[in-house]
């Protein structure tokens, strides 16, 4: 910790009585110190810890409320104690009591004494009105928000205070450190960086442990099947609200360095978004069964199934006859099951794409459970509270499971309704009887009779290799080797095959160095065999804490090269890391590279952050860094074909929708009589054809923008990590032919210094400055520069951004 923060910390702890002398503290460190702090081994929720949570949670909020009701020249002081001093040139972050005040006890300010405006900042020797004239225009509903932030950075000071454990610690001083600048900038908390932002892993654990219950249990008899519900829904509450080992205890347990730095991650995560957020709702607050998957699940299902048993025998005496029956008969019967599917490599659980027909006789228990609520729905199986994620659902009709991947709230459906109302206007959609009735037609070998049958479109990249694969000509195998375990022949000889193949594609490449990768157990190499030898493979390496794989090698040999091999090569990589729930590429391409991986997806705009595979991956000279992000409900293997399959139906639909427009109707004869004009809409089949009355256009303006919004998108801009090259103007002594190419320079220091002088009097040109310093960057640089990559990449969060401010309306 800085010898700066540790200076802060210690005026908060000394500053915050001057400001509260009368309730110092008392609701809020006490809850926060018995809820926040993690202890140094998982807890279970146990019934007496549940009521104790729920009990410091209702304090903090009584807290809360005591300083909502404060006056309001008390909450001004309050603020004033975490807000940036006004004067011009001032660095002051906060008032500070003068020293005069704390020198005695008879000094000591009480509610009868209150600070008076005129008083001199310690810090900064400036009043304190100096530290609170941006506040004095501020509504009522801002100012609370402003304290309940500072309610909650107290609580979390007070966590850091007494935990032992030094990666939570750390945690909690960067939560401090961003609560204390969202005040002092007034802007709501965001967290970004190499975190990422939830959710982290797909499927979720709630999602797999509801596909675990319809997977296992949908053949038993209605009653048992209630039971295994109900214990699902048991155990996803306790995890929810369960308190994980800290990485210093885990270590102790676990001896493979990669589970010991996946853990880490996760349980910085965890604290993040679903601990810490829990007692301080100023961050936003996620379900852990919502957000994290089969990693965090498997590194500690074990520990927290022992331990909840443990509980549970404990208060045996002290439960129903009911519930001891099916904790202590049935619920370890559904973790023993839970377990086999959660370690098993081949669950179909963890499937995104996870089908299960409903038996008829648990229809009937989904329809009871479903009375109020929209049909055709299952329940979540997750514990109660509102949920601001997706969640998988049942169709009664179809008997399939769907995913709906929908936020329940106001905004969305209003969304919704518009669509629907779209939707009305423009027609029904197609029904599934009119799809089925073209798929069996288009499938029909009858149906091709025109020029398509001679002529057909041209055949995709990977299909001769697929037709190959049908008919068993060549296979693909993952493989690697080890040095723990017995190596069987045929991979050794596999291994040595696609030795030569990379040896020979890629002659710059040394053979020692090929070696060296291609028999690392840490790689492996998916390979594609043709009449019993490797004729192509990919080699690359996975890491799991990072959630990426990097691409080493991948080459074809020579003679077996345009037949697709390749595409169909990277299609089956993309299955298999989607499989595993690895959903990032990288590789460094050379010049004869791109192209190839260019055609597979793969883009030079990285879109993971650089701190997730910097000193990871290895650098190469010449070369390209490229990255492809992986969907997860795409079988890629399968997609060319589908593709191809949507589009003949939409072919269809287009011919089916034009026999029934093409009708000749009959002609006007008004005209004959008189009438000089008529109204479009009256004219027989303009409708049919597709017409709809034009709407007025109406006049939008662009009133003078709030300064506060831009600043706010200004500050979040400038933190971005590719914001770097356009803080300051291009310094002519370092690039002296850039004025002479760039006739209207523009940076964020400018755009800054205008937004303070109100110079943007409507937001287009705020969103033109900006656009400016963006197409200057592509003009001057190559687009294989990083300051080109920096201007897209800088240019897409920006509108971004503004999108979320209601500023942008292109």
């Amino acid at each position: 910790m800085s010898s700066q923060a540790a200076e802060d910390i210690a005026d908060i702890a000394m500053t915050r009585n001057d400001a509260d002398s009368s309730q110092t503290h008392d609701a809020s460190s006490s809850a926060n110190a018995d809820d926040a702090s993690s202890s140094n081994t998982a807890t279970p929720a146990s019934s007496e810890g549940q009521a104790s949570r729920q009990s410091n949670l209702q304090r903090i909020q009584q807290r809360k409320q005591q300083v909502y009701n404060w006056p309001h020249v008390k909450k001004l002081l309050k603020l004033a104690i975490y807000s940036a001093c006004q004067s011009p040139d001032c660095n002051c972050t906060g008032w500070k009591t003068p020293v005069q005040q704390q020198s005695g006890k008879t000094n000591t300010r009480s509610d009868n004494q209150p600070a008076s405006f005129t008083d001199i900042c310690r810090n900064c020797n400036h009043i304190l009105e100096k530290h609170v004239s941006h506040l004095e225009g501020l509504p009522a509903t801002e100012i609370n928000r402003l304290l309940g932030t500072v309610v909650d950075v107290e609580n979390i000071f007070m966590s850091m205070h007494r935990e032992d454990d030094h990666d939570t610690k750390r945690v909690y001083y960067y939560l401090f450190k961003l609560l204390r600048k969202c005040i002092l900038t007034r802007t709501k908390p965001r967290i970004e960086g190499p975190l990422g932002q939830p959710p982290f892993e797909t499927p979720s654990i709630a999602k797999a442990i509801t596909n675990f219950v319809l997977y296992k249990f949908n053949s038993l008899p209605q009653r048992e099947w209630q039971t295994m519900y109900d214990l699902a829904k048991m155990f996803l509450h306790c995890f929810n609200l369960w308190n994980f080992e800290t990485p210093s205890v885990r270590k102790l347990q676990v001896s493979n360095p990669e589970d010991i730095s996946a853990y880490q991650i996760n349980y910085t995560r965890w604290l993040v978004f679903c601990h810490v957020p829990a007692f301080c709702d100023s961050l936003e607050h996620c379900d852990t069964s919502l957000v994290f998957g089969r990693t965090l699940l498997r590194a500690v299902f074990k520990s927290v199934c022992r331990q909840l048993m443990d509980k549970c025998h404990l208060e045996r005496d002290r439960m129903p006859i009911e519930k001891r029956v099916l904790v202590l008969n049935h619920f370890p019967r559904f973790l023993g099951l839970l377990e086999e599917e959660i370690f098993s490599p081949n669950s179909p659980i963890w499937d995104p794409d996870f089908k299960q027909m409903i038996p008829v006789h648990l229809q009937a228990i989904i329809e009871n459970k479903n009375t109020g609520r929209r049909g055709g729905e299952f329940e979540r199986v997750t514990a109660s509270g509102d949920s601001k994620d997706g969640f998988t659902t049942v169709s009664l009709s179809s008997g399939s499971i769907k995913q709906e991947g929908m936020k329940r709230s106001g905004d969305r459906s209003g969304d919704q309704g518009a669509k629907r109302r779209r939707l009305d206007e423009g027609g029904d959609d197609v029904s599934e009887r009119t799809v089925a009735d073209i798929v069996a037609t288009i499938s029909d070998p009858n149906y091709m009779c025109g020029p398509d049958a001679l002529f057909q479109m041209q055949a995709p990249r990977d299909e001769a290799a697929k037709l190959e694969e049908q008919r068993k000509m060549i296979e693909f195998h993952v493989i690697g080797n080890s040095l723990t375990g017995p190596v069987n022949k045929q991979t050794m000889l596999w291994l040595i095959g696609l030795h030569n193949v990379f040896s020979h594609q890629l002659p710059e490449m040394t053979k020692e160095y090929i070696s060296q990768l291609v028999f690392d157990p840490k790689h492996k190499s998916l390979a594609l065999i043709k009449e019993g030898r490797p004729i192509g493979g990919i080699c690359f390496r996975t890491f799991h804490s990072q959630g990426f794989s990097e691409i080493v090698f991948c080459a074809v040999t020579s003679n077996e090269q345009v037949k697709g091999y390749g595409t169909h090569l990277m299609n089956h990589l993309k299955d298999y890391h989607i499989r595993n729930n690895i959903l990032h590429f990288l590789t460094f391409a050379d010049e004869f590279a791109i192209g190839y991986f260019k055609k597979q997806g793969f883009s030079k705009d990285i879109k993971l952050p650089r701190a997730m595979y910097s000193g990871y991956i290895k650098d190469y000279e010449g070369a390209t860094l490229m990255h492809c992000e992986l969907n997860p409900r795409i079988v890629y293997t399968q997609f060319t074909a589908v593709i191809r399959r949507q589009k003949e139906i939409v072919k269809k639909l287009i011919d089916m929708r034009q026999k029934e427009v093409r009708k000749i109707h009959p002609g006007l004869n008004c005209f004959k009589e008189g009438v000089r004009s008529i109204p479009v809409e009256c004219i027989p089949g303009v409708r049919e054809a597709g017409w709809r009355e034009a709407r007025a256009a109406r006049a939008v303006s662009d009133p003078e923008p709030d300064p506060a919004a831009l600043r706010a998108v200004l500050h979040a801009v400038k933190n971005h990590a590719a914001a770097w090259p356009f803080l300051k103007p291009v310094d002519k002594t370092e690039v002296p032919d850039y004025y002479d190419h760039i006739k209207y320079p523009m940076d964020l220091r400018t755009i800054g210094e205008r937004l303070k002088a109100r110079y943007y009097s409507s937001r287009r040109l705020f969103i033109a400055d900006m656009a400016r310093i963006f197409s200057n960057c592509r003009l001057y640089n190559s687009p294989d520069t990083d300051y080109y990559r920096c201007a897209n990449t800088l240019e897409k969060y920006f509108q971004a951004k503004m999108k979320e401010s209601g500023l942008w309306d292109k």
